[in-house]
């Protein structure tokens, strides 16, 4: 730790992550720190380097926010020039911190909700964990004491530029078409994922979806490979009493939380009965409205259309609010997902970009926004006339075109349907 403290940072980035930094600079009394931030120039401005260029020079490390991609950055050549220098907050807790085990959780799809339910289940085995890294809490927040399980649900974003990771348990659930703009490539997306064995030996364990073993051997990584058998949670699954948990769309979470349990010798017993008491997340394929034949669902933290489409799969009837910032090269398949939508209704500022891929498949209205669309729907109700119906807002696109986030969509969703159930039904 001293050691680490005779060095010198820059943190480059002054969003959730990089103000983390600095608050754990400050706690434990690092006094040789420089702050930079492109847009931001109010906040720490006694750390504030008069020259970004030297700052980056002299610097031992730069710690880079997750929120900052080397391609797009304005100050790109300089942060390329320094590259070998480039940590992030995660690899600052890993040389901060000795004394603890890590579960780390990423993928395309699946994240969040995947180390809620392994926090669930060791917590209910009386095995210390804490939670933390995309997931909410930022990481460098988190004091990890003896015997403690750090539960990371890490991004494509935070593992781009990671150096120093070396996790215990490294779950890597999927990879498909995401983030490309960011990344500049699907081949810079898969390699991100992958940093999280990088660092691992043999005694650490490597889980991975199996279509992504070849990739894994490639790479001659040393961790103990495992790959969730899908058949053997098929056979588990039936013992489940838990709706959400049964849907199908959480089959490939719950391979891996399977196979994990079996690493920590949790009997199927204790397992069954944890998965019974958990809830599922918000945004996630959320039920929250039920109202005389209608469910509402909201689905907003589906951003690409490989996530919606588990969505499309377990669900009849449905009144499908779709619409955003489309990821770049998603593919929007219909033809096997026609027979369980009703009608599309498109939302959002690139309406002309989803009419392409609907129009021919399937009955559209271009509503814009959630009130127009979710009015639209409760009137359409009533002249199609079926038993059972369901309003599902999985937007296959980002929600930065409207919204602050995927959180503040999914909210407004709730807010608007609850409204418009008491004026229409």
């Amino acid at each position: 730790m001293n050691d680490l403290k005779d060095l010198s940072f820059l943190i480059y980035g002054l969003g959730l992550t990089g103000k983390s930094v600095v608050k754990f600079f400050n706690k434990n009394r690092f006094k040789n720190y420089k702050v930079w931030d492109d847009t931001n120039k109010s906040f720490y401005d006694k750390k504030r380097p008069l020259n970004l260029n030297k700052a980056l020079k002299e610097a031992n490390y730069i710690i880079l926010s997750p929120g900052v991609s080397l391609n797009q950055s304005k100050n790109k050549k300089q942060l390329i020039r320094f590259r070998n220098k480039i940590i992030t907050d995660i690899d600052l807790f890993y040389l901060f911190h000795k004394d603890f085990k890590s579960i780390f959780v990423t993928g395309t799809n699946g994240k969040s909700t995947t180390c809620k339910i392994i926090n669930h289940i060791l917590k209910k085995n009386k095995i210390k964990t804490l939670l933390g890294g995309n997931i909410g809490t930022p990481i460098l927040s988190l004091n990890p004491k003896k015997n403690t399980y750090l539960i990371i649900e890490a991004s494509s974003f935070q593992l781009a530029y990671s150096k120093f990771i070396k996790p215990d348990y490294a779950l890597l659930l999927n990879i498909t078409n995401d983030h490309i703009d960011w990344h500049g490539s699907m081949k810079n997306y898969t390699d991100s994922k992958f940093k999280i064995f990088r660092n691992q030996k043999q005694n650490h364990f490597s889980l991975l979806n199996k279509d992504l073993k070849f990739e894994y051997k490639k790479r001659k990584l040393l961790g103990k490979l495992i790959i969730p058998k899908s058949y053997q949670y098929k056979e588990f699954k039936s013992k489940i009493e838990n709706k959400y948990l049964n849907l199908k769309i959480n089959d490939e979470n719950m391979s891996f939380v399977y196979e994990l349990s079996k690493l920590f010798k949790i009997s199927q017993k204790s397992l069954i009965t944890c998965l019974a008491s958990f809830k599922g997340l918000p945004h996630r394929y959320e039920i929250f409205l039920k109202k005389k034949n209608c469910i509402f669902i909201n689905d907003s933290k589906s951003t690409t259309f490989q996530s919606t489409k588990f969505a499309l799969e377990n669900t009849k009837n449905i009144y499908w609010i779709v619409g955003g910032l489309p990821k770049k090269n998603d593919k929007i398949i219909l033809k096997s997902l026609k027979k369980n939508i009703v009608k599309s209704y498109i939302i959002g500022k690139n309406v002309n970009f989803f009419k392409k891929k609907i129009k021919n498949n399937l009955p559209f209205f271009v509503g814009k926004n959630l009130r127009n669309s979710i009015n639209q729907i409760l009137k359409d109700i009533k002249t199609f006339n079926k038993k059972n119906n369901t309003i599902l807002l999985s937007p296959a696109s980002a929600s930065y075109d409207q919204y602050l986030n995927f959180e503040h969509r999914g909210n407004e969703f709730k807010k608007l349907s609850k409204l418009y159930v008491r004026k229409y039904l």
